[in-house]
């Protein structure tokens, strides 16, 4: 026995809502929009360098079996200061001044990344 439904055309429009409503990724372009993620993984920050509107938030994910952590070079000291992260710990930081802040892993310094932040130019 096969159920055969009929749907009109707003019937398939709804059910197609539907189903991007209930997608893991609906949503997710309202979080683009305030979160860049930078993926630590093999011993190196991806993407190395980024560049943000002032209020933009930076997550940090590190996917390595090893600590690390994320801290401001020298001058711009506790900018950015995160605690050793263990696999898959996060920190976070929103930017609210323009500039180029460059970082380390404390741990491992030759990793290194940039958060560029600027306005967007109209």
């Amino acid at each position: 026995m096969f159920l055969r439904l009929k749907l009109n055309r707003s019937g398939v429009l709804f059910a197609l809502a539907a189903c991007i409503a209930a997608s893991p990724l609906a949503g997710s372009a309202a979080a683009d929009a305030t979160m860049n993620v930078v993926d630590i993984s093999k011993f190196n920050f991806g993407p190395r360098e980024i560049t943000i509107a002032p209020g933009i938030k930076v997550r940090w994910v590190n996917h390595d079996e090893v600590p690390h952590s994320v801290a401001s070079v020298q001058g711009q000291e506790k900018v950015i200061a995160s605690k050793a992260m263990d696999t898959d710990d996060r920190y976070e930081l929103a930017f609210s001044k323009e500039g180029d802040y460059a970082y380390y892993c404390t741990v491992h310094p030759f990793m290194t990344g940039v958060v560029h932040v600027h306005k967007p130019k109209n």
